[in-house]
């Protein structure tokens, strides 16, 4: 492989990209029980929160001391609204392991003040010192988070104006288009890039372009995801779907 900056691992399956983010994650949590973990949401990440709650029944793995931050959440949605990212951390997560109410931070998307909102969840991540491990997946368009092209490499958690890509990619959750939220609340970029250590996961022939672009050798706003090879510490876990149509030097 071309010498980079970051790792890169290419698996055979969904299940592969699963199963070696969990047991990254797993070993830093052993390390560290009280560790701030930065979590996504979408269909790449409800595998990985299954295989996580299957290593954490097998290996009775305690999540009692880990504190969580979400990445976003919809502008306008209550955390009960069935459609909302909080309903599916919940169902896909939370209830399923033995981590404190108390120690899972949310973006509030209904707040009429989303500008407080937002500026109170950056402090409350900088209280506990800030996210050690994010998890990430990646936009068709290359966006993380719901930072969309364009958005500032310095960029802090705020509301945004989501694209029609994302809008459209996410429908499939929704009733109809239309009913897709056009404003999200979102942890920003520099945010993300503070974070001591980043997993992305990406799955699928639709991922390819995003991962192919991000790991091109310009790095540009135009594909948000390209920063994160200027991080210190990133890995890249992708499935041989996405890798097919990537051409790295070996």
């Amino acid at each position: 492989m071309a010498k980079h900056d970051f790792k890169f691992l290419v698996v055979s399956s969904q299940n592969a990209v699963s199963k070696e983010a969990v047991e990254i994650l797993c070993r830093q949590i052993k390390k560290k029980p009280n560790l701030v973990l930065g979590l996504a949401t979408g269909t790449t990440m409800k595998p990985f929160y299954k295989e996580l709650i299957k290593h954490c029944k097998r290996c009775k793995l305690d999540f009692s001391k880990v504190k969580t931050f979400n990445l976003d959440e919809y502008s306008g949605l209550s955390e009960g609204d069935k459609h909302s990212l909080r309903h599916f951390m919940e169902n896909n997560f939370f209830k399923h392991v033995n981590i404190s109410k108390k120690n899972i931070y949310f973006l509030h998307g209904d707040r009429r003040n989303y500008r407080k909102e937002c500026s109170d969840y950056e402090k409350r991540i900088k209280s506990f010192g800030g996210i050690d491990i994010q998890v990430l997946g990646i936009g068709v368009n290359g966006h993380i988070g719901f930072n969309e092209p364009g958005s500032s490499f310095k960029s802090r958690t705020r509301r945004v104006k989501l694209s029609s890509k994302t809008r459209k990619s996410n429908s499939e959750d929704f009733p109809s288009l239309s009913s897709v939220p056009k404003y999200a609340l979102t942890v920003g970029i520099g945010t993300i890039m503070d974070s001591r250590k980043i997993l992305l996961l990406a799955v699928g022939d639709k991922k390819s372009w995003a991962v192919k672009k991000a790991l091109s050798k310009k790095i540009s706003t135009k594909v948000p995801a390209s920063i994160l090879r200027r991080h210190k510490d990133i890995e890249f876990i992708i499935d041989s779907r996405v890798a097919s149509d990537i051409k790295l030097l070996m």
